[in-house]
């Protein structure tokens, strides 16, 4: 068989590409071919740019080629290329037993974002709502500690004929955690995907029940969990926690920008300032700003998110979180004021979003094809 283009499209008809049921002439793999003498060169669409792909490709060709009566010399030029499919949807499943879904998230970690979410869980259980926590911070879980539930286990129930997680409950509280199925002195060393896994778990083969709040306590930064839970989750609105100085405010940023990108667009009910000054018993009016200065306000300003309080640097709040007996639960306590503004203040952002706003959809992702590797 002589060496013509005729010839080597017709004989490249006979070669298929992995888990595909076209050629990779008829599926466009094959860009161009051109004979210069001897030596046969093939522009070829490929999408796995491994070296053990691409010898196996070769490879395959030149088996394909062998028909002809004359050496040549067989030269591929990859092209790595991928191509979008239509946009689809990882999860996005709308909790029908979950009224609201509010994520708690700080760009930085040890700005107290987990002991605002317990607290403010408290304090809507005592306004009389219904309220859960999932306590989405995989590889640093504070919410079993904080209340009082270090040796608890969640147990297990059937339900339409499947078996569910039970949350463990305290203060009526509702409350699943990566914590309850780890030592305290056991590091959860796991990659994007199993932490996913996990939190998928906890979030879709539990019966949570009838609920008018679930707080979702996200890890600090920016990440995997985040986009997991938004993939998961119409997730209602957020809350961003930082502390006064540039250093955290800086990643409060990033937080809020995360939650206000066009394929995110989570609201941002407003800027919780932990830590904003210390006061001390003998002169509660003389207020010391250790980190800062209304650094927490002034980037709600700036970003033109609402601010929803501050809270001070007080002793009492940081023993109540060790102990397990979130200091909301003080009653006639100056502490549980402050816990008190700022959930009235996040309802009252709340009243607005759900009135003006339709209900959030969940991200929906790209999923890529291409020109596999060869069979």
């Amino acid at each position: 068989m002589k060496i013509t283009k005729d010839n080597i499209i017709s004989n490249l008809k006979n070669v298929f590409l992995k888990n595909d049921k076209v050629d990779i002439v008829s599926s466009k793999c094959v860009q161009n071919v051109v004979i210069l003498d001897n030596e046969i060169l093939i522009d070829l669409l490929i999408d796995n740019p491994t070296l053990q792909a691409k010898q196996s490709i070769k490879k395959t060709i030149e088996n394909s080629l062998q028909k002809f009566s004359h050496k040549f010399v067989l030269k591929i030029n990859f092209i790595i290329k991928k191509t979008e499919k239509a946009i689809t949807q990882i999860k996005g499943i709308h909790l029908d037993n979950v009224k609201n879904i509010i994520a708690v998230s700080s760009g930085k970690g040890g700005v107290g974002k987990s002991t605002i979410t317990s607290n403010i869980a408290i304090s809507l259980k005592k306004m009389g709502f219904e309220v859960g926590i999932l306590d989405a911070d995989i590889y640093g879980p504070s919410i079993p500690l904080m209340f009082d539930l270090l040796d608890k286990k969640p147990m297990s129930s059937i339900k339409d004929g499947k078996s569910k997680m039970l949350p463990v409950e305290s203060y009526g509280v509702k409350i699943l955690s990566i914590g309850f199925f780890t030592k305290i002195d056991q590091a959860v060393i796991w990659r994007g995907p199993m932490a996913s896994k996990a939190l998928n778990q906890m979030i879709f083969d539990s019966d949570w029940g009838e609920l008018d709040f679930l707080l979702i306590d996200l890890p600090p930064g920016t990440g995997d969990i985040h986009l997991s839970i938004m993939q998961s989750l119409a997730v209602t609105g957020s809350v961003i926690v930082s502390t006064p100085q540039n250093v955290a405010l800086i990643d409060a940023r990033k937080g809020v920008a995360m939650f206000k990108q066009q394929n995110i667009n989570v609201p941002v009910l407003g800027i919780i300032e932990n830590m904003a000054y210390f006061s001390s018993p003998e002169s509660p009016n003389n207020k010391h700003y250790l980190f800062g200065k209304e650094g927490g306000k002034n980037l709600s300003l700036d970003l033109g998110v609402p601010f929803l309080g501050e809270v001070p640097l007080i002793q009492s709040i940081r023993e109540a979180g060790d102990v397990g007996r979130p200091a909301s639960l003080q009653e006639n306590n100056h502490v549980e004021v402050f816990f008190e503004l700022l959930t009235k203040n996040m309802l009252k952002e709340l009243l607005k979003r759900n009135k003006n706003l339709p209900k959030t959809e969940v991200i929906k992702i790209k999923t890529m094809s291409g020109c596999s590797a060869i069979k």
